[in-house]
């Protein structure tokens, strides 16, 4: 099939755009949020990057939705509208946001554009109405068990750690510096160890590359996950991939993702610090954990078996619009 999709989520379309398909991103010489295109990422020559206004004589099979302005945008530029004239789902990324578990779904309303939720916490939570539902539960590409566990320390990978406060558990962390040190990965926390009051023991290393961030955090003896509220962190899944022992907040998809014995799970976060300090203190039990971890990863969250369930979805949307022309048709 050829598919469109906006870059939205470079994690998930890493994934996404491994399939055997043609994937067809926007691309604008600005780039941003609409027109970011491949962004120089190692992908299979099948994601081309394409102008939008040529988008009309691309030949589409189907739409990947992952914005709700996303609807109207295909329209306006394939003349043709997602979910009526063109295959097309809409994968919901996201836990519901306000009065959760009273939040209502914006694509709740309507039947002709199935809601994919990425975990089965999310399908759950979203109001989604009368719209179809399913799951595909997250792949990534493996990166290898690469762990060493070297550095006795924790490595936690958040983005914006001090503006998303509470939902990414930035509160959090400076109990676990009282375990070890925790050395933070991800964008926009130059000022985290000052913002917690945290004098030694949280470092903030950066926003890196893909390959340089696994095989840094590789090197930290413990993957910590401390979010409160979110789908299911692709970095969760990459660590336990590394073969890194994880200690992780008991909430959301977590408790499904996560056996105890890969590390630690569980909402008594004291508990949680107090196993971090053990698995700092004896990297041989960290390692034995760590493989428990990638075991469970590869079970659940290989890419073989994402793609091959995006494979089924996709076919069910394009059977799905088939008949909704059909019936128009008819009538």
């Amino acid at each position: 099939m050829k598919i469109l999709l906006w870059h939205v989520h470079g994690g998930w379309t890493d994934a996404f755009v491994r399939g055997d398909h043609e994937y067809l991103l926007p691309a604008t010489p600005d780039g941003g949020p609409w027109g970011l295109g491949r962004a120089g990422r190692d992908w299979p020559a099948g994601v081309r990057d394409v102008a939008p206004e040529s988008l009309r004589d691309a030949d589409v099979d189907c739409v990947v939705l992952q914005r709700t302005e996303e609807i109207d945008a295909a329209e306006r530029l394939l003349g043709r509208r997602p979910g009526r004239d063109i295959p097309a789902v809409f994968v919901e990324h996201n836990t519901p946001k306000g009065g959760v578990p009273a939040s209502v779904h914006p694509l709740a309303d309507q039947t002709e554009i199935l809601v994919v939720h990425v975990t089965h916490f999310n399908r759950l939570f979203w109001d989604t109405g009368r719209a179809p539902t399913t799951v595909v539960e997250h792949g990534v590409v493996d990166p290898g068990p690469l762990y060493t566990g070297e550095l006795a320390a924790q490595a936690a990978v958040i983005n914006e750690p001090i503006r998303r406060g509470r939902v990414t558990g930035t509160d959090l962390l400076p109990q676990f510096v009282s375990a070890g040190p925790v050395d933070v990965f991800g964008m926009g926390g130059d000022l985290l160890a000052a913002e917690l009051g945290v004098a030694s023991g949280l470092e903030h290393v950066g926003d890196l590359p893909t390959a340089r961030l696994h095989a840094e955090l590789a090197r930290r003896r413990v993957y910590l996950h401390p979010l409160r509220w979110t789908s299911l962190g692709l970095s969760l899944i990459e660590a336990m991939h590394l073969a890194m022992p994880v200690v992780v907040l008991g909430v959301t998809e977590a408790p499904r993702a996560v056996p105890p014995e890969a590390g630690a799970i569980g909402t008594d976060v004291a508990a949680l610090v107090a196993e971090a300090a053990r698995l700092l203190r004896d990297p041989d039990e960290a390692r034995r954990r760590g493989l428990i971890a990638r075991e469970a990863a590869l079970a659940r969250y290989s890419l073989p078996t994402f793609l091959a369930r995006w494979d089924e979805v996709l076919g069910d949307a394009r059977a799905r619009t088939g008949s909704l022309v059909t019936e128009r048709r008819n009538r």
